[in-house]
């Protein structure tokens, strides 16, 4: 077979993918075309890069071969067929007239194409769920083979729907602000605020791995990326400090996979979330702003009571980059996200927050002459390059999902999938949660977050808005446990991506990420049953149901380590920390009662037995390579370990 030399390859791919960045800047601010032709483009970019970047039969391929080719011609003539055709598109009636032989042809073969570049990207796992949904709506389904093929590809319900839409508009803008932001030197703006914030303090290593990925999982907005990138620093520092090879992959795992959930800048899956929700992207920030935080506060303190008891104190002041000078050379990379925050608080769309945003970005880097030249011609081209390269699996995911979101809607699977739902809960709300949430696992183990959230909306949301739900927090709801399905066993990509690093055990990494991320398992329980959580109601209840959801998380983190603030808990005391923490999840003044009695039985037991408390190791950063790690010399084994 004859292959494209590797050079060529990599010219095109540049050209592609430069040419895919330009185009959605030139639309973002001139605004957008007709939905088939700035979806129609965004496909056929995202294609070609797919058949560039991921060729051969197994996507392993050095260069492209002739058959590549091929489908990268087909693919670029089936998605670009309605742009050229809209008169023909908009005149014709969907469902009424017969679709022409150019209509088949090419519809079948987008669909085809499709399902074959997200196979490349994503695995088997989308392409597999989208043929099933094929085969349903051709058999039990009872729809013709051109009913399909008009409302998967002559309509804005199918391929070309939603998913794609915001795939086109928000998603690559915000990928594209993240490239450059990358490029920028933010990363070591990140690392270097979270080692001064905390890197002295118990444990530190572990709450700069924190810091650092809810920092940068706002920009990347993906677990795995964002374990890549800041996971090479923090895994091996938290090593050479004494915290076990799987603990270090789990800290970095979890904390990145928050990096979906925190705002300003989510998953591609808010995106989608607003348009399906009929709001804006600003309104749904605003919505998951406090569940994230609690995520992130009790993973803090989880690493924190873990530090505290096997004697981990935190790496010397002298060894770690002062906050003042690190604010005034590198201070101002933060200017592009509060310019993004600022122009979505005006009341401006997502798209063109993340438009101001781009464009400040090199502004930003002239303010300071250690920044000052680091966007040359070749490293604006580089973050252009990248920023269509990233965009490409949630493009080519959102495309997939689009086939089996058509196929829900037209046949009416959803409203049967509800009907299970409802009959298997017995009409009850906390059964349909807890089914509602292992589906969510589960899809979200064989897809990539937004299509799994999108199938979940078709299929399990209207269920819970049935029991009594409020919608938004049903949607987000799914969407937490799409984005946890990171670090759940078996399949925990995050988990995976960290181990790569820590080179620890895979199971045993994944149920620490599990006993870290355990909260975040409970928080969407929480908001369902106390939507104040989500910043809806009246201001005094929502600071309360705040304070009591804080204590809960903090109460469930010190019983799963074994750590309270007074020292380390017994067997009872841990009881009744547990106790507190499932009360409180069920805002309401008689379970804060209880709650806020167990915490005061675990206080005074820990205050009457005056435990002393362990001696804590200062414990200096080696310099010795990774795969040595260097045990602090004054820690004790303590029990349970």
């Amino acid at each position: 077979m004859l292959y494209l030399p590797q050079k060529l390859t990599g010219w095109l791919i540049t050209i592609v993918a430069v040419s895919m960045s330009v185009f959605h800047l030139y639309i973002a601010f001139f605004g957008a075309p007709d939905a088939y032709v700035m979806r129609g483009m965004h496909l056929a970019f995202a294609l070609a890069l797919a058949f560039l970047i991921l060729p051969g039969r197994d996507g392993k391929a050095k260069s492209p071969n002739l058959f590549d080719l091929a489908l990268l011609i087909a693919a670029a003539a089936a998605s670009l067929y309605p742009m050229f055709n809209l008169e023909y598109i908009r005149m014709r009636m969907y469902y009424v007239d017969d679709p022409t032989t150019l209509d088949y042809v090419f519809g079948i073969t987008l669909i085809l194409v499709v399902m074959e570049a997200t196979r490349r990207a994503t695995g088997l796992a989308l392409t597999v769920t989208a043929a099933l949904f094929l085969l349903y709506g051709l058999t039990w389904g009872n729809q013709s083979v051109g009913i399909m093929l008009d409302q998967l590809y002559l309509t804005t319900e199918g391929i070309f729907g939603i998913p794609l839409y915001v795939s086109a508009t928000y998603v690559m803008l915000f990928i594209l602000f993240g490239a450059f932001v990358e490029r920028s030197g933010a990363g070591q703006l990140f690392m270097d605020f979270a080692l001064a914030l905390a890197g002295h303090t118990s444990g530190g290593p572990a709450k700069v791995a924190i810091i650092t990925s809810s920092l940068f999982g706002t920009v990347s907005g993906s677990a795995v990326a964002n374990v890549m990138t800041t996971g090479t620093f923090t895994i091996p520092l938290m090593r050479r400090t004494g915290y076990r090879p799987a603990f270090s992959g789990a800290v970095e795992a979890v904390a990145s996979t928050g990096g979906q959930l925190m705002p300003p800048i989510m998953g591609a899956a808010a995106f989608v979330m607003a348009e399906f929700l009929g709001t804006s992207y600003l309104a749904v920030a605003a919505f998951a702003i406090l569940p994230a935080i609690l995520y992130y506060v009790a993973v803090f303190m989880a690493v924190h009571f873990e530090a505290k008891r096997i004697g981990l104190k935190g790496i010397p002041k002298p060894d770690l980059p002062r906050l003042g000078k690190v604010l005034r050379e590198r201070g101002h990379l933060f200017l592009p996200l509060f310019v993004i925050i600022g122009v979505l608080l005006s009341g401006y769309s997502a798209a063109y927050a993340a438009l101001c945003g781009i464009g400040s970005v090199i502004p930003t880097t002239w303010l300071r002459s250690t920044t000052r030249y680091t966007f040359t011609p070749k490293a604006i081209i580089e973050a252009l390059e990248a920023g269509a390269r990233n965009t490409l699996v949630v493009a080519l995911a959102c495309a997939c999902a689009g086939i089996v979101i058509g196929t829900i809607t037209l046949t009416g699977l959803g409203l049967a999938f509800t009907n299970v739902v409802m009959t298997a809960s017995q009409n009850m709300l906390l059964p349909a949660l807890i089914l509602t949430m292992l589906a969510g696992i589960v899809l979200g183990m064989g897809l990539p977050t937004t299509p799994a959230y999108i199938v979940q909306v078709a299929l399990l949301v209207p269920a819970l808005v049935r029991l009594g739900v409020q919608v938004e927090a049903a949607h987000l709801f799914v969407l937490y446990f799409a984005v946890l399905s990171a670090i759940t066993p078996p399949v925990a990509m995050a988990v995976y991506a960290a181990n790569g690093i820590s080179r620890a055990g895979l199971m045993e990494s994944s149920w620490a990420a599990v006993k870290l991320g355990l909260t975040g398992y409970i928080i969407p329980f929480m908001f369902v049953f106390g939507p104040s959580l989500l910043m809806i109601g009246e201001w005094h209840v929502i600071v309360g149901t705040v304070i009591t959801a804080t204590i809960g998380v903090t109460c469930l983190a010190a019983a799963l380590h074994n750590y309270f603030f007074f020292g380390h808990t017994h067997i009872w005391e841990r009881l009744f920390l547990l106790g507190a923490a499932f009360v409180l999840i069920n805002p309401g003044l008689y379970t804060d009662i209880v709650g806020a009695s167990l915490v005061g039985l675990t206080v005074a037991s820990q205050l009457m037995l005056a435990r002393p408390r362990r001696g804590e190791a200062e414990i200096p950063v080696s310099d010795a390579p990774e795969t040595q790690p260097v045990a602090p010399a004054t820690r004790e084994r303590q029990p349970g370990e």
